[in-house]
């Protein structure tokens, strides 16, 4: 059992035995084919049930299988190898080191907290197990080491934060751990991996998976591949030298279903007389049925099955699952990089000076392969020569704070429509971005100018007061407004902030720049002011609050590079989830 749109298992309810059975098989089929089938993400956090789901795919390896446990905060030299500087130091030559890759080869990689796993340690991870090998060149060593494993991703991620995609992507199971009753007996793995590579695959089986990963809706390349590894592997743990359909459905159950973006469409068979009876006292399947269905709906039925209720519902609306939209960073801005704080991201080479934090055993590493030869012709003197470019520095980054800037149209003709309703959705929006830890800021325009009514703050209590406080009435000066937005947007970015700016108007834009009335000036002053938001590639959403879309409007987003969103029907709730699900 799974909550509805999270994926995790729900602690309070019993054990599906089907599902149980999935998993235990899903252990079983890693343990026969680790490398193969790439591995598997593990979503939920610590506790019994992850901790058995572990401890049962580590009973399945046979004895010395390499088994790594390894933390996203390792650095490239761990992770990759690379030059052993004790025994470097000790020898007076270099000695390479293996990484943790390559010491996992023919094992299992267990990557804890993978969801804050870096971009960059995501991808060298990906290429290595894409290659089977880690390619060392690097402290003047250059190596190739076998490196083949399965990966177990241990995602202990909330909200939108998922594993990074390159990993996801290549380990054929997703699971959300539950408590798996003990199994009578353990299968026999050594005699699966020898049968591996003698089972068969029929035609009707490749062609049966790749439509199954049609019709759900799967783009990855990989999953019926993954798929088909995973049949291979169920055909070879069960003693078969073919694979059957009953492999087929299983790998479609755990390979399949948790990629699904849509449900698959039951095709009904048209409506026939029946049959006349001597026809069915003989025995003979009615016109238009077959006593055995297509193997591929035998397929896409058993990836139907399993998947969770409240996915179901937003798979049957056409709509991906919340959890497959977000980023691998969240929704908690870009990072740049920091001289003294944030998190770990290597080192760089430069000079010591103005506060930078010195790597030492990173500059004894870039030191130690030329101790021979700094040495060489010299008496006496110091027993390590390090140079200027042999210095390293910790590089440190941190998440840029987002900041949400609210561009409210609080003119006559937005008070008499819309007002009411764009305060409700604002004021559910500041509280969703005070959730995620993001700073709002609210501009107002109205009469003859804007006015910036809450400067970037953390605090939603200033933010409501702000919010309360913005009366209605008057002209519709929206070129102030853009003006207003794109001054605080520049000012974020030069604080190192990302400015995200939600514009809610009806669009009927009546005062020019310098004040004064007129449409067609306030119209063309508005859409001159709407082009350097653009430009400069601040992200926006321009939501139409009037009773009818209007076509200024979509104008007015299309300059600001914006996307348009017309809600002419809509409470503050319904507007708030509209503007919420448009900026993810």
């Amino acid at each position: 059992m799974t909550t509805p749109g999270d994926g995790r298992a729900d602690p309070r309810a019993a054990p599906d035995p089907g599902v149980a059975d999935d998993q235990r098989a899903a252990a079983a089929l890693l343990a026969v084919d680790p490398a193969g089938l790439g591995g598997a993400v593990l979503r939920g956090g610590p506790g019994p049930e992850r901790d058995g789901w572990l401890a049962l795919m580590r009973a399945h390896l046979p004895d010395g299988t390499p088994w790594r446990r390894m933390p996203v905060s390792v650095p490239d030299s761990r992770l990759l190898g690379g030059l052993d500087l004790a025994a470097t130091l000790a020898a007076g030559r270099p000695v390479a080191e293996r990484g943790v890759l390559a010491e996992a080869d023919g094992g299992v990689l267990v990557l804890a907290m993978a969801e804050r796993a870096a971009p960059g340690m995501a991808a060298r991870i990906a290429g290595v197990m894409d290659a089977g090998a880690v390619a060392l060149e690097r402290d003047g060593i250059a190596r190739r080491l076998p490196a083949r494993f399965g990966l177990v991703a241990l995602d202990e991620g909330v909200e939108e934060e998922r594993v990074a995609a390159p990993l996801a992507d290549r380990c054929a199971f997703h699971l959300a751990p539950m408590p798996l009753p003990a199994a009578p007996s353990l299968p026999d793995i050594a005699a699966a991996r020898a049968r591996l590579n003698d089972v068969r695959v029929p035609e009707e089986v490749l062609r049966a998976l790749a439509g199954a990963s049609l019709a759900l809706g799967i783009d990855s390349l990989r999953a019926p591949l993954l798929a088909l590894r995973a049949a291979i592997a169920a055909a070879a743990l069960a003693g078969r030298d073919e694979v059957a359909a009953e492999d087929a459905a299983r790998a479609a159950r755990l390979v399949l279903a948790p990629r699904a973006t849509r449900m698959p469409e039951a095709e009904q068979p048209p409506a026939e007389d029946p049959p006349p009876p001597e026809q069915a006292e003989a025995g003979e399947a009615p016109k238009g049925e077959t006593t055995d269905a297509p193997l591929e709906d035998r397929i896409l039925d058993a990836a139907r099955a399993v998947l969770p209720e409240g996915i179901l519902a937003g798979l049957g609306a056409g709509m991906r699952d919340a959890a497959r939209r977000g980023a691998a960073d969240g929704r908690a801005g870009l990072r740049q990089a920091t001289p003294l704080r944030g998190r770990p991201a290597g080192t760089r080479q430069g000079a010591l000076r103005s506060g930078a934090r010195l790597a030492l055993v990173e500059t004894l590493r870039a030191a130690a392969p030329w101790q021979p030869l700094r040495r060489k012709g010299r008496t006496g003197g110091p027993k390590l020569f390090v140079k200027r470019e042999d210095i390293r520095l910790r590089r440190f980054e941190a998440p840029q704070e987002t900041v949400a800037i609210f561009v409210v149209d609080a003119s006559g003709s937005a008070a008499m429509h819309r007002l009411a309703e764009a305060k409700g959705a604002v004021e559910l929006l500041l509280a969703d971005c005070y959730v995620r830890r993001d700073r709002v800021a609210l501009i107002g325009f109205r009469g003859r100018a804007a006015e910036v009514l809450l400067p970037p703050t953390a605090s939603l209590v200033r933010a409501k007061r702000s919010l309360a406080g913005l009366p209605g009435g008057g002209g519709t000066p929206l070129a102030a407004g853009l003006d207003a937005a794109r001054e605080m947007a520049i000012a974020c970015r030069r604080a190192g902030r990302t400015p995200l700016i939600v514009l809610l108007t009806d669009g009927r834009a009546n005062v020019a720049r310098d004040g004064t009335g007129g449409r067609p000036q306030a119209e063309k002053d508005a859409l001159e002011s709407a082009q350097p938001l653009r430009l400069a590639a601040v992200p926006a959403l321009l939501v139409d609050t009037a009773p009818r879309p209007q076509p200024f409007a979509k104008d007015v987003a299309a300059a600001m590079g914006a996307r348009y969103l017309p809600l002419p029907m809509a409470d503050a709730q319904r507007l708030s989830g509209a503007v919420r699900d448009a900026a993810a």
